[in-house]
């Protein structure tokens, strides 16, 4: 019980900013445009540098050899994860549209604007590294398979046609932040004091306005639009029930001995809600758009009760 207090305690800060974002764009005071600019400065710019400074701050050559086995844990869930949910959509007759949104939903995690805030937050920034490897597959696994099956889902049964595969999507620029990173490792390039500085300053933004954000995309998704059908309560099943247990499943019988924040880093992650850009990803599909909304957004408020659940669980 006193675990479950502390991780309650540990979510109470996320909660209220999150708060503070629905409260501040319910009340006008952001522009229509504000909530993309600030999603492009925490991508483009602040997350990069958190994740570069975190990397030199907590990675060496042989932490990142120790780490590469990470790889293949969390590939090997998103695998078994796809064969579960390309299963169910085909057990429980899943209607065209939806059927994108719910294999996504089961497998890839809003790792960004959630998992990393929710991360640093239980387990501090040392678990930075092992977020990378987390967010590394999840990636790959969203833009690879992940856009296919959502842009190529449409509602009307027919095949619409995908959209045209982007390189840059595999290379979104936190991703580039890690790479530089790992050169900067492996040819030893000191970090001046002052960039070590300027860097750490615009990383610390990075939680609070995620937070923010995830605010204002449920203000503007509107919570009186929520709606609880059948597929929609499975789709949340997959995420929050079926995800961790893969993972902990594929944990428990190839990775016994695992260090235990990058135990409970997989493990959270793997409950993280649903990928806030699949209403983006449904319409250009011309898929069901309303139900992708829907998912991201009960997912998104459910987290806050799921996520004390999981770490109490893992102790």
């Amino acid at each position: 019980m006193q675990v479950f207090f502390e991780s309650i305690q540990s979510i109470i800060p996320i909660i209220v900013i999150i708060i503070l974002g629905f409260i501040l764009e319910k009340c006008g005071w952001f522009a229509d445009s504000f909530g993309a600019n600030l999603s492009r400065l925490i991508m483009n710019v602040a997350l990069p540098a958190s994740i570069f400074i975190s990397v030199m701050k907590y990675l060496t050559l042989d932490k990142l050899v120790e780490l590469s086995s990470g790889l293949i844990y969390t590939f090997a869930a998103f695998i078994i994860g796809y064969v579960i949910a390309f299963l169910t959509v085909k057990l429980f007759k899943v209607r065209p549209g939806r059927r994108g949104t719910m294999i996504n939903t089961f497998v890839n995690a809003n790792t960004i604007f959630i998992g990393l805030p929710l991360n640093i937050a239980l387990f501090g920034e040392s678990s930075l590294p092992y977020f990378l490897i987390y967010y590394i597959t999840n990636t790959i696994s969203t833009w690879t398979l992940g856009v296919y099956l959502m842009t190529s889902d449409s509602k009307t049964g027919g095949s619409s046609k995908a959209a045209k595969f982007n390189w840059r999507n595999l290379l979104p620029a936190p991703l580039v932040g890690f790479l530089v990173a790992l050169v900067f490792l492996f040819l030893r390039i000191p970090l001046p004091a002052f960039a070590s500085s300027t860097l750490t300053y615009i990383g610390n933004i990075v939680t609070p306005l995620s937070l923010i954000y995830i605010g204002i995309v449920l203000a503007k998704a509107g919570l009186n639009t929520i709606t609880l059908d059948k597929d929609t309560i499975i789709t949340l099943i997959g995420r929050f029930v079926l995800g961790p247990v893969v993972m902990v499943g594929i944990l428990f019988l190839i990775a016994k001995g695992m260090n235990v924040v990058e135990y409970k880093t997989f493990v959270v992650q793997s409950a993280a809600p649903a990928l806030a850009v699949l209403p983006i990803l449904a319409s250009q599909g011309d898929g069901d758009v309303e139900f992708s909304t829907n998912v991201v957004t009960l997912s998104t408020i459910l987290f806050v009760v799921v996520v004390p659940i999981v770490v109490t669980l893992l102790g």
